[in-house]
């Protein structure tokens, strides 16, 4: 009989609660695109492919060509965007999977146009280009202040280099795309500098007659606070699941429902006595005669080490301190103050109890990290549960 010691609880409910909270924000001109790169953010990309397209979404987003063919395989036909590097000699197979490729620049175009050798069948492409992120695609301008990065002059190359990619045969540039670095700040001078090179960037192309089917930008927190940046697609991660960008944001734009749910059981409980060492290291002694209670999770299910002796889990509806490292597989809870623990009750490491509540984001700021961390980190050999109630009350 399958027993799984750790669960994730997935609403998918709560997931077509998100995409309809978005998309009645998002200009109605404007594609949707669900992103489920990394295993959907830990939440299972398959069955959240499934429920995101049900719910509307127009494409999918993912952030290597293995995640694009899990989808292709399991009969997933609607528009993929790889957002990640392919390998030129993968251009064959993704014109077979129907997939739509991102391109960094003229050289990494160059090359898979070399491989997309199919007449009459070009492999579609879009291209992303840096406005300020720093991070990938085509730098569009040399400097870095405003006046330079809006400096026509100075973005000749990058014209020139466009041109070149849109002539080039075996592949057909149909989309062009930025990412915003810090939309989801109060400060909104970057992301407002950003969009205006971006859209400087389009209008030049313009007078060189090249033109796209879409053009995007926003991001989760873009498609939240940045109306302007939806242009002809947004593109929605960690907002599909119920968790807001930063806590910057203004959540009464969006209301959304988390949709995961992270369980454990109590494995063993035992009686320990003051100055009792608990865990590697003995970085924990117990004050007081108490009562220990064993949860197996741990770093290998993608539960921090970093909550050691700092988080907490909820048993019978209360918090009980994590106390000693997180192990491998164990972690360490004290549960002197609540009556009748006993093996096999169930524990929530994310989510409600009763009238407690313990969010990925409470658990990011101990950790500190961020929420995407918490989430994605779960490992495979957690199991994932789907349910679809009607409220998101899973979710927690």
């Amino acid at each position: 009989m399958d027993y799984p010691l750790v669960t994730a609880h997935i609403d998918l409910e709560a997931i077509g609660h998100n995409v309809s909270r978005l998309k009645n924000i998002t200009d109605p001109q404007a594609k949707f695109m669900a992103v489920v790169k990394a295993n959907a953010y830990g939440h299972g990309a398959l069955e959240v492919a499934q429920k995101v397209i049900e719910s509307g979404a127009h494409w999918l987003g993912v952030a290597r060509l293995d995640e694009a063919v899990i989808l292709r395989k399991a009969g997933i036909d609607a528009p993929i965007l790889v957002f990640g590097y392919v390998h030129p000699s993968q251009a064959a197979m993704a014109m077979d999977l129907n997939l739509t490729i991102t391109v960094y620049g003229l050289e990494m175009a160059s090359d898979l146009s070399d491989q997309a050798n199919r007449p009459g069948h070009p492999l579609p492409v879009h291209l992303k280009v840096d406005t300020g992120m720093g991070r990938v695609g085509m730098i569009i301008g040399k400097g870095i202040s405003k006046k330079d990065l809006l400096n026509k002059e100075l973005r000749k190359k990058e014209l020139n280099n466009i041109e070149k990619i849109a002539r080039l045969p075996g592949i057909n540039l149909k989309g062009i795309y930025t990412h915003f670095a810090s939309a989801d700040s109060n400060d909104s001078s970057y992301t407002h500098l950003q969009i205006k090179v971006f859209e400087s960037l389009l209008a030049d192309l313009a007078t060189r007659r090249i033109d796209f089917d879409i053009r995007h930008a926003a991001n989760s927190a873009g498609i939240i606070e940045y109306p302007q940046s939806h242009f002809d697609m947004v593109r929605a991660g960690i907002s599909l699941y119920g968790l807001y960008p930063s806590d910057e944001m203004d959540r009464s734009k969006a209301a959304l429902v988390p949709a995961m749910k992270l369980t454990s059981i109590v494995s063993a409980v035992r009686d320990v006595p003051k100055g009792f060492c608990v865990s590697y290291g003995m970085t924990y002694r117990t004050n007081q005669k108490t009562r220990l209670a064993s949860v197996p999770v741990g770093y290998a299910d993608g539960y921090s080490r970093a909550l050691s002796s700092k988080g907490q889990i909820l048993v019978h509806g209360k918090r009980a301190p994590i106390i000693g490292r997180v192990c491998m597989d164990q972690t360490m809870i004290d549960v002197g103050h609540i009556n009748g623990v006993k093996s096999g009750d169930e524990v929530v490491l994310i989510g409600r109890q009763k009238n407690e509540i313990i969010s990925a984001d409470e658990l990011a700021v101990i950790s500190e990290t961020i929420n995407y961390e918490i989430v994605s980190a779960l490992t495979a050999r957690v199991k994932r549960c789907y349910s679809a109630s009607d409220s998101g009350s899973n979710a927690g």
